[in-house]
């Protein structure tokens, strides 16, 4: 049985933020446990030497810390439980001879994003580890269990002794344990004994404690308590279970285990009853659940994940609005967490800009902080700001209609000479795009500086995008080529220096297609068009069933 282990790996990491590269390793384990509240289990797993997993980088807090050192950090537990546990265990004198150095690796797993809660707990249990370390040998001594495996049964022996604990989120605990233990699922916590009984060396490598921050703070906020206090309380568990115990062989077993939990935590003046008994508490109360095999991030836990996409492009009707043209409070949600993890949301759709504005604002989503605001980016129409920037006129012809952003005695020739709609004037570029679907632009200027000026410069703005052409001398037509969603992702994708790699795309509708195909994931909602459908990467949930927020919590992250 082949089992990689983190502390030999991580023996020597450098100081915090920097990183360590882990190398594959193979060692003879002795027991691996799981963890998920009450379903933790404990048997030995025939493993390949060599996992894909660990070859990978992780954040390193390294501490070692001499037994007398400890002792001084633990000096100002309760008197009347250190007695009870001195009546308990009666412990023998403490002889003076070489002091234990405790040697604690706080690892936190490359794919969690530097989170400052999470940072700040990985600070906290450099000093607390070791502090549960001592306490735990010290209960050791002379100690009489019924249950614990005996494999350690003094650490005195040793001249150090050496832990490491890994903080990660669900889905690298997850791979764990389906490569370890055959078991697709995530648990809180797993712990790895990596002692081999009988093998004559003064370190004694304990083992490794694998904590899912991502499930500690689901079971902080159902239990009460902080994520600190969460993963304090896993911690003990964790280390525990590499000491011998093991609640799972028999009711004796929790009994005791149980027990020793909620002494260690009191000890130490930390929160908790102890993970078995909230885990009890949790499955009386019909709160428990287990872990199904799917890749779906939960609701609030994409801060526990690094973006995989710079920016999701989403259509409107069919996509984000269900068949209510209402966005759910789950899609809203959505939307509101990969934001805030830095994700930029583009919308991408023919609906004018006052309408998309007015149905973000019902979830508020609307504004300079929202997904879209008067001056936020999206895919209504291509859009052009050379005309107020360089004062030159522009007709935009719409529906029937004609808009420009100001007046002048050319664009008012339009109207009394060629007998076009007389122009109305637009207080902003973007109240002009919102206001029809734009056929075609016409500049107007001297034939000279059409010609000379105009021209070259759309010609060669427009890349093919669109045709540029002159019916008479003194106007520049520009015809968008096959307007479409597809072409304006690519103006955007330009203007913010952005590869198609770097996006994801979310639509139903047949105008989505180029969309979706110039993505890198594509994605097309059940409710689908089938030729929309056909050149998509995934097909997900329907509009009713919150398919956009669906596809951002299991493929944006």
């Amino acid at each position: 049985m082949l089992l990689p282990r983190f502390s030999y790996l991580l023996r020597h990491p450098p100081p915090l933020h920097a990183m360590a590269r882990a190398v594959t390793c193979a060692t003879q384990p002795s027991h691996f446990h799981a963890s998920l509240g009450i379903a933790t289990s404990r048997h030995p797993v025939s493993l390949p030497s060599k996992s894909s997993l660990f070859c990978r980088t992780f954040h390193a807090l390294a501490r070692c810390q001499s037994e007398e050192m400890t002792r001084r950090r633990v000096a100002g537990v309760r008197a009347g439980q250190r007695e009870y546990r001195k009546a308990r265990r009666r412990a023998p004198p403490k002889s003076k001879g070489k002091e234990l150095q405790l040697c604690v690796d706080i690892c936190i797993e490359e794919d969690l994003p530097d989170d400052p809660e999470i940072l700040s707990i990985a600070e906290l249990l450099r000093l607390n580890v070791p502090m549960a370390m001592k306490l735990v040998f010290d209960g050791l001594k002379g100690s009489r269990y019924k249950t614990r495996d005996t494999a350690i049964s003094d650490v005195g022996g040793f001249d150090s002794v050496e832990l490491s604990v890994l903080l990660c989120n669900d889905e690298f605990i997850r791979k764990l344990n389906k490569e370890w233990r055959n078991e697709d699922r995530a648990t809180d916590v797993l712990s790895m004994s990596q002692h081999v009984p009988g093998l004559k060396i003064p370190i004694l490598m304990l083992g490794d404690v694998v904590i899912s921050v991502e499930t500690a703070a689901r079971q902080a906020e159902e239990r009460g308590h902080t994520l600190l206090d969460e993963i304090r309380i896993l911690m003990v568990h964790g280390l525990l279970h590499l000491l011998g115990f093991d609640h799972e062989i028999s009711e004796e077993a929790e009994v005791e285990m149980e027990r020793e939990e909620e002494i260690l935590l009191k000890s130490l003046d930390w929160k908790g009853k102890g993970l078995i008994r909230s885990a009890f508490d949790a499955e009386t109360n019909s709160n428990f659940h287990q872990d199904s095999a799917d890749d779906r991030k939960k609701e609030g836990s994409l801060r526990f994940y690094k973006p995989k996409f710079r920016y999701i492009f989403c259509d409107m009707d069919g996509t984000l609005l269900n068949s209510k043209s209402q966005i759910s409070s789950t899609t809203a949600n959505a939307l509101r967490e990969a934001s805030s993890r830095g994700v930029k949301i583009v919308i991408a759709t023919g609906k004018a800009r006052p309408a998309v504005i007015d149905i973000f604002k019902m979830v508020d989503l609307a504004g300079k902080d929202g997904i879209v605001s008067e001056f936020s980016p999206g895919v209504f129409l291509q859009a052009c700001l050379y005309s107020l920037e360089n004062k030159v006129p522009l007709i935009a012809f719409c529906e029937g209609r004609c808009l420009t952003l100001f007046r002048d005695p050319l664009v008012d020739s339009l109207h009394t000479i060629y007998h076009e709609p007389k122009a109305e004037v637009m207080p902003s570029v973007e109240h002009l795009l919102a206001s029809a679907d734009i056929q075609k632009m016409i500049f107007l200027d001297t034939d000279r500086r059409v010609a000379d000026t105009l021209r070259p410069y759309w010609s060669d703005a427009t890349n093919g995008r669109a045709s540029v052409v002159q019916a008479v001398p003194d106007m520049l037509e520009i015809v968008p080529v096959g307007t479409s969603k597809g072409n304006g992702v690519k103006v955007l994708l330009d203007h913010f220096e952005v590869t198609a790699k770097e996006i994801m795309a979310i639509g139903d509708g047949e105008n989505d297609v180029e969309m979706l195909e110039l993505a890198s994931l594509g994605i097309a909602l059940s409710n689908g068009s089938e030729k929309t459908k056909s050149v998509a990467n995934v097909i997900g949930l329907s509009n009713d069933e919150d398919g956009a927020a669906d596809a951002i919590y299991r493929y944006a992250f």
